[in-house]
C-alpha cells in the first residue's frame, strides 16, 4: 500500500521522505493557505521534495473553472494529480481533464456510489474521508470496504486512496481491506513506525549492551 503525507509544508514533506517509505504527497486549500506561498511556487517544490504524486487541488466552482485551474495546475510539474471535489460540477470536469491527458484526484468522496462515479469518469484516485464519514456517526472501515468490491467487480483502474485518517489504526484497516494508499498528517505518518512497547524493549536492549562493552 501506498503511503502519502497530507501536508504543504516543505519541511515536513523532506523530513518523512527522508524515513524513505514516503510514496507521494497531498494537499487541500487549508494546507495550501497555511504554507503561506503562491501556489505557483511552492508546488514544484514539493513536488522535488518527493518522488511520487502530488495531489493538488484545482480551485472554480464550476465545471469550465476546475478544468482550467487544473490544466494550469498540470503544467507546473509532471509528477501532479489534480484533486476535483466529487459532485454536479466535479465529475465532468474529471472527464475533461482525462480527455486532455491530466491526472485526476477524486476528493471529499462520502459514499460507495460516489466512488463508482469517480471510477466511470477515469479518476486515478478516489478517497473516501473515513474521518469524517465516522464524526457523523457511520462506518469508515465499512465505506472503503465497500468501495474495493465495487471498483474490483469491475476492474476499474482507479486507486484507492484512504484520506481523512485520524490514527494509526485507520491505516492498518485500510491496508487489511486492500485499498491502494492512504494519505495522513505528519502526526500519523511519523506514528506509524512507533510503538510505546519497541521503544521500552529499544531501552532495554541499549542498557544491556552498555552492561556488557
Amino acid at each position: 500500500m501506498k503511503l502519502f503525507l497530507d501536508s504543504a509544508d516543505i519541511e515536513e514533506v523532506r523530513l518523512a521522505a527522508s524515513m524513505g517509505f514516503l510514496d507521494g504527497v497531498t494537499t487541500n486549500p487549508k494546507l495550501l493557505a497555511a504554507a503561506g506561498l503562491p501556489v505557483d511556487d511552492l508546488v514544484p517544490v514539493l513536488c522535488s521534495a518527493t518522488r511520487g504524486s502530488v495531489c493538488v487541488p484545482a480551485r472554480g466552482d464550476t465545471s469550465e473553472a476546475l478544468v482550467a485551474d487544473g490544466l494550469s495546475l498540470a503544467r507546473l510539474h509532471p509528477n501532479i494529480v489534480v484533486k476535483v471535489p466529487l459532485g454536479p460540477e466535479g465529475l465532468p470536469a474529471m472527464l475533461r481533464l482525462r480527455a486532455a491527458g491530466v491526472r485526476t484526484h477524486a476528493t471529499l468522496c462520502s459514499t460507495p456510489n460516489q466512488a463508482l462515479l469517480a471510477a466511470k469518469c477515469g479518476a486515478f484516485y478516489v478517497s473516501p474521508f473515513i474521518g469524517r464519514v465516522e464524526e457523523l456517526g457511520g462506518s469508515g472501515e465499512e465505506l472503503v470496504a465497500r468501495i474495493v468490491e465495487i471498483l474490483d467487480n469491475y476492474e476499474f483502474e482507479t486507486q484507492i486512496m484512504v484520506a481523512s485518517i485520524r490514527h494509526a489504526l485507520h491505516v492498518e484497516q485500510a491496508a487489511l481491506l486492500g485499498a491502494d494508499a492512504c494519505t495522513m498528517p505528519w502526526s500519523v505518518f511519523r506514528a506509524l513506525a512507533q510503538h510505546p512497547l519497541t521503544e521500552a524493549l529499544a531501552s532495554e536492549y541499549r542498557a544491556a549492551g552498555r552492561q556488557h562493552s
